[in-house]
């Protein structure tokens, strides 16, 4: 590590901040583009895979699409007129991440195969120690890391026993062939419906194990042709304008019905049941595929082969609990072996991590995750208390489910310019949110959440961190977005040179 003054001061100084950011996927790469837009050029990005894109990096199986609409699964400031449908798959999101990166020259700041292992605040500068790169030193840190990166394997008896190939659905093997097998696919969320939608005719059986069953309404699919994106080339406005119908179409139907709208929640569920009562012509099996609880207290499932395949005679919906994984297959609960060549678990993540296991320490050696303790809070989705200078894109407690997460990601950064403006007009050392801001603004949370869809519909979602409390934002979204459009820097303590000796250590 070079020698460091940790006491210096970026804004006093008059010299543009140092910034890392943890992540190269959609929000890091949108944090570079922002960023220097807005004049801070300093930019240094780890991350920790081998090439950029994040989740559409990690997760490449069969079927892979994406249930936002493409226009608005866009950055704002790259419009792209050649999507090739109306839902994008896995692969071409992918390339157009990769695009975005090439022409706005974002590799060149980026550093890959490069894990941080320990972030730790030495006021008013953090300490990074990166895999491959030592000790780095930053004014600011974002982290970018989403939720989507930690898999989750089922706590399953003998799950390492089985003898043939087993793997997450996000660390897909492209070297197995599902070709005439029999395939064990464990769980049945919005990733497990689209591989079983795909994969189901090639197989020779699949066996799909279910613990509970989804909402899933059909994805209205459409595929753009070469005179649309023509079209589309020549009037740039359109895309914009169908990314905004799309925007209020998903805020006034799928946001509503979250936030209590129990009409709203009504008429999503019935479009589920048409769907299901369409697709599915025998009664048992549509019985044992109709949830218990309230459309969208899950994350609604958009799908339109699944039903079918499921219904299909090399299929079969398994709803017996599994009792253990053997050599050879699957037994459950009613004594039966389901022998199998192939197990999948389609299992989902561990969505309370975010920036963990990487261990980070703020003010006075405190850590984050002994803070968070499983429970991660954060003000505003951003925010901290103790932990200057220190930012999270998609943190805790922000909303998500479906919904482009790269729009919330732009508004966010929106709020983070304007903080770090802030600092440089008035040459502050420090900027963290108030613990009582933080505090009171988490009271809201909590008393606003048991309203929620999430809370009152009956269901055990992902959301659910370990106290049993959904880790969501409870108001709609729209709300977010305004919340977003101007700081409140009364929520702040904003940090002067005469704290820095109580505030940070060497």
């Amino acid at each position: 590590m070079m020698d460091e003054d940790f006491s210096s001061c970026w804004a006093k100084e008059g010299r543009i901040p140092r910034i890392a950011i943890i992540g190269a996927g959609i929000s890091g790469i949108g944090a570079v583009i922002a960023l220097r837009n807005a004049g801070y050029t300093d930019l240094t990005v780890y991350e920790k895979g081998e090439s950029v894109g994040g989740t559409w990096r990690d997760n490449h199986y069969p079927g892979l699409s994406c249930d936002v609409p493409s226009y608005w699964y866009s950055y704002s400031f790259e419009p792209n007129p050649d999507w090739s449908h109306r839902f994008s798959y896995g692969p071409e999101i992918l390339k157009y991440v990769e695009h975005v990166v090439e022409k706005y020259d974002v590799m060149s700041v980026i550093n890959l195969n490069s894990p941080v292992t320990e972030v730790k605040y030495l006021g008013p500068k953090w300490r990074l120690k990166v895999e491959g790169h030592g000790e780095q030193i930053f004014d600011f840190v974002v982290s970018a890391t989403g939720i989507l990166h930690h898999v989750a394997y089922p706590e399953i008896p003998g799950l390492e026993e089985f003898e043939g190939p087993m793997f997450h659905s996000a660390r897909w093997d492209d070297s197995v062939s599902l070709e005439g097998k029999r395939v064990g696919m464990i769980g049945t969320g919005a990733t497990s419906v689209q591989i079983v939608g795909e994969v189901t005719s090639k197989v020779g059986f699949m066996s799909v194990f279910q613990r509970t069953p989804h909402w899933i309404t059909p994805l209205p699919q459409k595929k753009y042709s070469e005179g649309w994106k023509r079209f589309v080339r020549m009037f740039p406005f359109i895309q914009k304008l169908i990314a905004n119908n799309y925007r209020r179409l998903m805020l006034s139907t799928f946001a509503d019905a979250t936030v209590g709208n129990v009409s709203k929640q009504n008429q999503i569920q019935a479009a589920c049941l048409r769907n299901l009562a369409k697709n599915v012509p025998d009664p048992a099996l549509r019985a044992r595929l109709t949830p218990d609880y309230t459309a969208a207290c899950k994350r609604l499932i958009l799908c339109s082969d699944y039903y079918p395949a499921i219904s299909g005679d090399n299929a079969e919906l398994v709803t017996e609990e599994i009792q253990v994984i053997e050599p050879r297959g699957v037994r459950t609960s009613d004594g039966r072996l389901h022998e199998l060549d192939v197990l999948i678990c389609a299992t989902g993540f561990k969505v309370s991590e975010f920036i963990l296991p990487t261990r980070v320490y703020g003010e006075d050696g405190v850590e984050l995750s002994d803070l968070w303790d499983g429970a991660p809070r954060a003000h505003r989705a951003m925010a901290i208390p103790g932990f200057p200078n220190f930012w999270m894109l998609e943190g805790p407690t922000g909303p998500v489910g479906n919904l482009s997460l790269i729009s919330i990601t732009e508004c966010q950064l929106g709020y983070l310019i304007q903080c770090l403006d802030k600092m440089k007009q008035e040459k502050l050392a420090g900027f963290v949110v108030k613990q009582e801001a933080f505090d009171d603004y988490n009271e809201k949370v909590s008393k606003a959440i048991v309203n929620t869809v999430w809370a009152t519909g009956g269901c055990d979602s992902w959301y659910i961190d370990k106290t049993g409390t959904p880790n969501l934002y409870p108001w709609h979204p729209s709300q977010f977005y305004k919340e977003m459009e101007r700081p409140d820097f009364s929520e702040y303590r904003l940090i002067q040179d005469i704290e820095l000796s109580v505030t940070g250590a060497v």
